[in-house]
């Protein structure tokens, strides 16, 4: 038999399978392909101006908010008005308070929420009505939930609080943990329940033992997130904790310090010193939740690699 018919080049295989695709494309009409480049430029361009903002208002916090940063920041609480120095530490303690108690207060009932509806609810009405709620809340505007909890508790304990400051944070962060929680138990294959299950163990413990150990991790993460969600939140703490320029009470009655009120405030404040403190405080804001999202994402990848 001729060697010429036996062995082809090293190089014939991957240019037999390039040239079907080749040809497919040479058939495509010119207007196509010009489109098709065309819109390939469109969002290339779209995307290098998105991160070109982006990437300058960044550059920007981290230059003006490092101008801010002193020794007292961290230890002083923030100044009167016309006050020289002065720092943060009242409102990172606040806000410290508020966002733990919200997340406290919304992880236990995120998380049976989303069990129920993942192994109990499935498609029963009552479930669908609990992911119709659901998603309202999580579309719903922040300020609208600031206002409901100024109605509920702000005027029924006649006074701003960190109570009530930290009920308005736990029911935004509520509907982000339900969700997540569903959508990570809905991936647990389903031979685990039934291994679980053929040993004899109830559902409680199946849910224990078995699921909730599977969708850990996607469940810290969804967690985490809620938590970067509530961290900047200005204006439902507008209408519940408000602002105190010094330390709070310990039974968190009255005006709570808290970041994203202060820099707000101080942002459109005309002293100087005030505005370089509203930079600080959102430098760290930004890094906090930076830091969050990292977080979310490597315990979403350990989760995934397992």
């Amino acid at each position: 038999m001729d060697a010429r018919t036996t062995l082809a080049p090293a190089g014939a295989a991957p240019a037999a399978a390039a040239a079907p695709s080749a040809a497919a494309w040479g058939r495509v009409r010119a207007g196509r392909r010009t489109a098709d480049r065309l819109l390939i430029v469109l969002c290339t361009g779209a995307t290098a101006l998105g991160a070109l903002v982006l990437g300058s208002i960044l550059i920007m916090l981290i230059v003006e908010g490092l101008r801010g940063f002193s020794p007292t920041l961290f230890t002083e609480v923030t100044p009167g008005p016309g006050s020289a120095g002065g720092g943060i530490a009242n409102a990172i303690l606040g806000s410290l308070v508020m966002t733990f108690i919200g997340i406290v207060v919304a992880t236990p009932i995120g998380v049976l929420a989303g069990t129920y509806l993942a192994e109990y609810g499935r498609t029963s009405k009552l479930a669908d009505v609990i992911r119709f709620l659901n998603d309202i809340l999580l579309s719903a505007p922040s300020i609208l939930i600031g206002l409901f909890v100024y109605t509920i508790m702000v005027r029924g304990m006649g006074g701003y609080s960190g109570w009530a400051g930290g009920v308005a944070l736990a029911i935004i962060a509520t509907p982000v943990i339900v969700r997540t929680t569903e959508d990570m138990l809905r991936l647990v294959p389903g031979t685990l329940r039934e291994a679980g299950a053929a040993l004899g163990a109830p559902t409680s413990i199946v849910i224990r033992a078995v699921t909730w150990k599977a969708a850990q991790s996607g469940i810290v993460t969804g967690i985490l997130l809620a938590l970067a969600r509530i961290a900047g939140e200005t204006a439902p703490l507008l209408f519940t904790a408000l602002n105190n320029n010094s330390w709070f009470a310990p039974n968190l009655m009255g005006g709570v310090a808290n970041l994203p009120v202060m820099i707000y405030q101080f942002a459109l404040s005309p002293y100087e010193n005030w505005r370089q403190l509203a930079w600080a405080g959102a430098l760290l804001i930004t890094v906090t939740i930076l830091g969050l999202s990292i977080v979310a994402r490597v315990f979403l990848g350990g989760g995934k690699s397992r």
